[in-house]
């Protein structure tokens, strides 16, 4: 029996592993010889160097798996096929995904508020344009020859006048005006400096002031306002004062009892007892509310110890507790009081010709904070015949008086208060 020769590896190729159904690349001749016989050369070149007859082996994996350039025969298969199972899960199983959830949208705030404000803000526009389309006005700072040129620091002229128009007799009797009297009376003058730093200074003009009056000599301060209206009653003012009034406010006895109940009531603390049935009051002293009716009589009773002194006082007592609440927050920011307030106040007041509603936002801002409160330097009392019992002022400290207005200087204390 013969003997097998050795097991030779390169005499036998590996096997196919072609895909189902399809033949293999094309295997190296397998060459067969006797034993014994030593192989030719041919043959030993053939065996040891076969890729000078034919292409290398490759994987058919990724010769199937990977389509070569040029190759249009070659199968196109998944390569996720040839993966490697993934590995097995040991711990315990994984939580379910938790769906994503809904985006919550935050309130726009920002953009309310600037809404509102803008809202707030035409609406605010819109009142100031048809107060001030509103407003009754007169010629009343008219140019004459003579008249005091333009002044340091702003000057506001504030009458109250005891005119009936437009009250019905009802309301007359209600706010105790005594009736209809003719010609309209100024029953409250008042000088206001506004400087253009410090302190506003209040200045109470008695109605009984001895003046002179341009063209109808000398008499009390307010027959100028009978005479001639308010034209004439600021060129008096400018006359004795040597100050040039900028702007000019006239209110009414309506005008001031609407105001007054416009803004729920004023809190006044009254010095003593009031008992006036021509004004329509009785008052205790100690700090109460007024309503608008006995506000007017506040302001408009003489029956006091000291008259007209008193009733001065009394006067810029009352303005200053009106303009504290009318421009507080209770009411700048409640509308069921801004609004009647100001409609009142279109209703009832008359300004001047170049007077607008924005300029008596201003007064009201310059009053509302610190201010003196004061009357002119007076000397006495004195019977005159024509005039009856009028006031007179210290000549000398009435000029001293004015003189630092004029020059936009605050007041020493020894003027302070009448003295």
């Amino acid at each position: 029996m013969s003997q097998q020769p050795p097991y030779d590896p390169r005499r036998r190729p590996p096997p196919s592993r072609t895909g189902q159904g399809r033949p293999g690349p094309e295997q190296p001749p397998v060459v067969r010889r006797r034993a014994g016989t030593p192989p030719s050369w041919a043959d030993n070149t053939r065996q040891q160097r076969p890729d000078r007859h034919r292409p290398p082996q490759q994987d058919p994996r990724a010769w199937s798996a990977v389509p070569q350039q040029g190759r249009t025969d070659a199968p196109r298969q998944d390569p996720r096929a040839y993966a490697p199972p993934p590995p097995r899960r040991t711990g315990p199983p994984a939580p379910p995904p938790t769906p994503p959830q809904q985006r919550r949208r935050r309130p726009r705030w920002g953009r309310h508020i600037g809404i509102g404000l803008l809202v707030v803000l035409l609406l605010l526009v819109g009142g100031a344009v048809w107060a001030d389309t509103s407003l009754s006005r007169v010629d009343a700072l008219a140019n004459y020859d003579g008249r005091p040129g333009d002044t340091p620091g702003t000057n506001w002229l504030l009458v109250g006048s005891d005119s009936r128009t437009g009250l019905t007799p009802e309301q007359e009797a209600a706010l105790a005006t005594g009736g209809d009297i003719g010609a309209g009376r100024t029953d409250t003058i008042l000088l206001i400096h506004i400087p253009s730093s410090g302190p506003t200074t209040m200045v109470s003009l008695p109605r009984d002031w001895y003046v002179p009056i341009p063209g109808n000599g000398e008499d009390k301060l307010n027959a100028s306002f009978s005479l001639g209206g308010a034209p004439l009653l600021v060129q008096t003012v400018e006359g004795v004062t040597g100050l040039h009034i900028d702007h000019y406010a006239e209110v009414g006895f309506g005008g001031f009892a609407d105001m007054v109940d416009a803004i729920g009531g004023v809190d006044i603390c009254v010095p003593y007892d009031i008992v006036d049935p021509l004004a329509g009051i009785d008052l205790r002293p100690g700090c109460q509310e007024l309503s608008g009716p006995q506000a007017l009589g506040f302001v408009r009773s003489r029956a006091t110890a000291l008259a007209d002194i008193d009733r001065m006082n009394n006067q810029r007592l009352f303005l200053s507790s009106l303009l504290s609440k009318a421009t507080g927050p209770s009411t700048f920011l409640n509308p069921f009081r801004a609004v009647p307030l100001v409609r009142g106040v279109v209703r009832s007041l008359q300004v001047d010709d170049g007077d607008h509603i924005w300029n008596l936002a201003s007064l009201g801002w310059a009053l509302r904070g610190e201010m003196v409160t004061t009357t002119i330097p007076v000397s006495g009392f004195e019977d005159v015949d024509g005039s009856g019992n009028v006031l007179l002022s210290d000549r000398e400290k009435a000029s001293r008086f004015f003189d630092l207005l004029a020059n936009d200087q605050q007041l020493p204390p020894d003027l302070i208060g009448g003295g």
